[in-house]
């Protein structure tokens, strides 16, 4: 249950399919061939880091679906917390909801934060741009959430 697994640029992405607050499922394997992906991983909907993180993507996803490039946000959150933070900031793409963590897990982004202290599991802040052929063109383990939406575009332009 630690952040052991360390995927880097040229790795294989894990597929998933998970619950997606667009209705239904969402797979990695429904954009292949097709999109690139942003796959991001944050910690809780409706906090200050994740809040101006997605809204940077938010801001940013009509320059970045003109790169033929999808967005997919995740979080341990339930499909109920998503629907309320995709209303509560005008979200424009789906939010994933990996409540027991085993796609966090995948890809390295579930492991043991500090905070004040206090040790536990969570959800570590991580970001995987995922190619047309399913591989990773480039890898964020560290990601400062204020404009990492426009970090991205430049990034693949």
């Amino acid at each position: 249950m630690s952040d052991t697994k360390h995927l880097n640029v040229g790795d294989k992405a894990p597929d998933f399919t998970l619950p997606a607050s667009t209705g239904g499922k969402i797979s990695l394997s429904d954009y292949l061939n097709k999109k690139r992906v942003v796959l991001y991983f944050y910690p809780k909907d409706n906090t200050p880091g994740c809040t101006k993180e997605a809204c940077s993507f938010r801001d940013h996803l009509p320059a970045l679906e003109g790169e033929d490039t999808v967005v997919l946000g995740v979080s341990a959150d339930s499909m109920k917390s998503h629907d309320k933070f995709i209303e509560k900031h005008n979200l424009n793409f789906p939010l994933l909801s990996d409540e027991d963590h085993k796609i966090a897990e995948a890809y390295g982004a579930w492991g043991e934060k500090n905070m004040y202290g206090k040790k536990y599991f969570g959800m570590i802040r991580k970001t995987f741009v995922i190619g047309k052929d399913g591989k990773l063109e480039n890898v964020f383990h560290k990601v400062k959430a204020d404009g990492h939406g426009g970090e991205i575009l430049n990034l693949i332009k």
